[in-house]
């Protein structure tokens, strides 16, 4: 519903028809068997355009749906650590943090302290210790390492300079 006296409208051409009373406006759009639809509300006299309603809707989903489409999504990728891990699992890992940060994503670690070994919480400190340093270098530390029941908590998120489109 268009609320103003006067309006600039477009016709369905594309040619601009100049201002006129809106009743006339919606008078031309009904002799096109079309709708006048207020393109840009804020100027003055606002600017309508005599199309099919329908069409201009679907047109505005398509429009945010690539718009959606191209926006770069970040998600939070989960890898899991023990305190006695052996150096070639330790490196593996550590290849798959890298490659989520690479790609833009945010690492959450959790390191998992199984039976007795929670008594042992050094060895889990050094494992966590290593992990920030071996990749200061790709990503900073959001938060943590902060002990959470049995489990070591420490998230990650890159650098700005290492994203790579997907």
């Amino acid at each position: 519903m268009i609320k103003v006296r006067q309006v600039k409208v477009i016709g369905p051409d594309g040619k601009m028809l100049g201002v006129m009373p809106t009743e006339e406006a919606l008078r031309k759009a009904s002799e096109y068997n079309l709708d006048l639809v207020e393109i840009v509300p804020n100027e003055r006299p606002p600017i309508c355009k005599i199309i099919d309603y329908g069409k201009y809707l679907y047109r505005l989903k398509k429009k945010e749906k690539e718009a959606k489409k191209h926006q770069i999504g970040v998600h939070l990728k989960e890898v899991r650590f023990t305190s006695r891990i052996g150096e070639n699992d330790y490196l593996v890992k550590l290849k798959h943090i890298r490659n989520f940060l690479e790609e833009g994503d945010r690492v959450k670690i959790v390191l998992r302290f199984r039976g007795r070994e929670i008594t042992h919480i050094e060895g889990g400190e050094r494992v966590m210790k290593r992990i920030i340093n071996d990749i200061q270098d790709i990503g900073k530390v959001e938060f943590g390492p902060k002990l959470e029941g049995r489990m070591y908590i420490l998230q990650i998120v890159p650098l700005g300079k290492h994203r790579k489109k997907k």
